[in-house]
């Protein structure tokens, strides 16, 4: 079969050979002869066109003269529009997460307290306490009896350490009773006391600056349901005062120990960010600036700005001078801002207790400028910067740009034709 269907095909040839010239045998034999150089035309003719095309979709010679048959480059092949925004640069600095910088309980002793309603020390978190009574006051400071575990929260009414088996309950307020507090006196510490003893359900009193009979129950009440002496009056070391709640830091005594030294450490409950910031940065904070915090996972936060404290000094380094080994007159450490910052959501934080995380502040805002990706640019040859955008017809053209703020990943750019939704050329 195979030679019967060629047979005919030897011979449409041989037709063809004899009618383009008179000497067949000739014509005939250079006929066979010439068909594997034609192949190989054909195959080199077909790897040029091939060649050509990749050419003119890659743009490998951008300079060559336009030629007969070899179209232009066309429009870009992926696109990104011109966006009109508001863009951000941040600066990242770095912070500590955890329950912010622990204060101290110092515990009372039990001295004999003045009885004009003067002056006199007081355990609090805020200030350490002094002993007020005779030469022989660290034998009637009793006993510490009892402690909370570190990491408990304590919330108002609740004790914070007892001695003789006498509880000191947590009050919330802004600064420690400094005097005992009796029928008769009055001032804002014992507005503090009423509005302590209204939340803790007693009654029978107006929440004022007045401490009246009325007020003297309550605190009987008060004083009875901590099985302590009901005498209605309200001394400097029978309570602790504090801001709100508080998360005990660390123990700093042990039941058995003699009291009227420091109790404990605690801090708030809510865990915040602190920040040591470069003082060139400064500028950056103020009270009520917002933040994005970078958690060690990759989550992030919101926080806010709420408090910030008094730049350290620069100062010299250990190890400097001429006997260092550099040879150098040793550096001086920079000066920081201490800026604390509160966590809008808890919940976002996660299960971290303490972690060095990423805080991302606010640097410089633009509003209201058109942007492209940064790959976007293109250098110009002769300096400069273009964009590549595609023609009324079809084909790449370059549109020079001027050059803005640059912020998470973008550009600003301006310039005669660049203009809201334009497409331009990006990497594939």
């Amino acid at each position: 079969m195979t030679a019967q269907q060629q047979e005919p095909a030897g011979g449409r040839a041989k037709a063809e050979d004899t009618d383009s010239s008179d000497t067949d045998g000739a014509l005939g034999g250079a006929g066979r002869g010439r068909r594997p150089l034609r192949t190989s035309l054909l195959v080199l003719a077909a790897a040029t066109a091939v060649g050509a095309a990749g050419v003119a979709a890659t743009g490998a010679f951008p300079g060559q003269a336009k030629s007969a048959g070899t179209p232009r480059a066309t429009g870009p092949q992926k696109t990104a529009p011109v966006e009109r925004t508001t863009l951000t640069r941040t600066e990242t600095v770095d912070g500590t997460l955890g329950f912010g910088t622990p204060t101290t309980v110092q515990q009372a002793a039990t001295g004999n307290q003045p009885d004009d309603g003067g002056d006199s020390g007081s355990g609090s978190a805020q200030q350490p306490g002094r002993n007020t009574g005779n030469s022989n006051s660290s034998q009637e400071a009793g006993i510490v009896t009892w402690l909370p575990e570190e990491g408990a929260t304590l919330s108002r009414g609740d004790t914070v350490y007892s001695v003789d088996e006498h509880k000191v309950p947590l009050l919330y307020g802004s600064k420690p009773f400094y005097r005992t507090l009796r029928p008769g006196v009055a001032g804002d510490d014992v507005e503090t006391l009423e509005e302590n003893l209204a939340e803790l359900g007693y009654s029978g009193f107006t929440v004022d600056e007045e401490f009246t009979s009325g007020t003297a129950q309550a605190v009987r009440d008060w004083q009875d349901d901590l099985h302590r002496e009901a005498t209605g009056e309200v001394a400097p070391g029978d309570a602790v005062v504090a801001s709100g709640a508080r998360r005990v830091a660390e123990q700093r005594t042990s039941p058995g120990a003699l009291a009227g030294g420091e109790a404990l450490t605690w801090t708030g409950t809510d865990r915040i960010v602190e920040v040591e910031l470069e003082a060139g940065l400064e500028s950056l904070v103020e009270k009520g600036t917002k933040a994005t915090i970078g958690l060690p996972d990759g989550g992030t936060a919101q926080a806010e700005v709420t408090d910030i404290g008094t730049p350290s000094s620069g100062q010299e380094t250990s190890g400097g001078g001429q006997g260092s080994e550099d040879g150098g007159d040793g550096g001086a450490e920079e000066a920081t801002l201490p800026v604390e910052l509160k966590v809008g959501s808890q919940q976002k934080l996660g299960r971290y207790q303490a972690a060095s995380v990423d805080v991302i502040l606010k640097a410089q805002a633009r509003e209201d400028v058109l942007a492209v990706p940064v790959n976007a640019l293109l250098a110009e040859p002769g300096g400069g910067y273009a964009v590549e955008t595609r023609g009324a017809d079809g084909r790449s053209r370059r549109i020079p740009v001027r050059l803005g703020m640059f912020a998470d990943g973008k550009v600003e750019v301006s310039g005669k034709g660049i203009e809201e939704g334009l497409d331009v050329g990006v990497p594939r």
